[in-house]
């Protein structure tokens, strides 16, 4: 006997192209991603002395370590900016594009018993993960922004300018390009699981490339062959603005910005496009 296939409200099909994402979808489930955010905060905290105060904890101790280790024994140049409020900076836009990297690689593995019993849009845990790391960099901006006022107060060299206009774009560019290429390592790492063990080696690499605990002014003293092949990591030229843009320290840098973006584009279209195409088989090799 044929059924009624009016009553019908919900029709799953298949994937059936490479790019097939449905924002409107996506959208459909913004009340899971909210669930998703308290589950990774009770998660992350609801088993600790200190809870959510780790969020200041570590920007501090890690630049206050920088400060000592790199300012007043490595005696590493901080264009004649406060030492403590160079490395705090550059930390903290290093942190939020470092955390969104890592934890978007482990949507797949982190998420594989949750995958294979419900279904909902997959690109829904890596949003959440970007989301969900953008609390930690508000409450250190808010540190930054606190230490920025004391040091002003003190009659410290300390310049914000025009360019802090550009800080949610700046912002946004981090988390688009963290996430790019979290996905793309998260969708490799279903059938090669040995190589998540290289994305936290690789960070601290990629750190060391990007000018977060050195100006490139430093490099152009030191390596002038060197400065081209920095600008043209991705997020060199981000860390730059914003450091830029929130203390006046070098120079705005808009050429190479453009480039970085040009790279966060691609990446992020590439990540979305693999990802798109591994969700449909990642069950058989997770």
């Amino acid at each position: 006997m044929k059924q009624n296939t009016d009553e019908w409200t919900t029709v799953i099909r298949p994937k059936a192209g490479w790019f097939d994402i449905d924002l409107k979808d996506i959208w459909h489930y913004r009340d899971l991603i909210v669930m998703f955010l308290k589950r990774n905060f009770n998660s992350a905290y609801k088993q600790t002395i200190l809870g959510p105060l780790w969020f200041l904890i570590n920007p501090l101790l890690s630049s206050s370590m920088y400060t000592i280790v790199f300012g007043q024994i490595a005696k590493i140049s901080t264009d004649g900016v406060p030492q403590f409020l160079f490395y705090l900076c550059g930390n903290t836009a290093w942190g939020y594009f470092s955390s969104c990297l890592s934890s978007t690689a482990s949507t797949f593995t982190g998420n594989a018993y949750l995958f294979g019993k419900v279904y909902f849009p997959r690109l829904v845990s890596p949003i959440t993960t970007v989301i969900y790391a953008l609390l930690s960099f508000s409450i250190q901006m808010l540190v930054l922004v606190v230490s920025m006022v004391i040091f002003a107060v003190r009659g410290e060299p300390v310049h914000p300018n025009w360019s802090l206009l550009l800080l949610p774009v700046m912002i946004a560019q981090m988390a688009l390009m963290g996430m790019g290429f979290g996905i793309i390592v998260s969708s490799v790492t279903t059938k090669y699981r040995d190589l998540s063990i290289l994305v936290g080696f690789g960070l601290h690499l990629w750190m060391y490339g990007t000018p977060v605990v050195y100006p490139i002014s430093q490099v152009q003293s030191i390596a002038p062959g060197l400065v081209k092949l920095i600008w043209l990591n991705p997020v060199a030229p981000i860390i730059n603005n914003f450091r830029y843009a929130l203390l006046g320290c070098g120079s705005f840098n808009t050429y190479y910005w453009l480039i970085s973006w040009g790279v966060t584009a691609v990446v992020l279209f590439l990540g979305v496009l693999i990802f798109s195409k591994v969700e449909r088989t990642f069950m058989d090799t997770v």
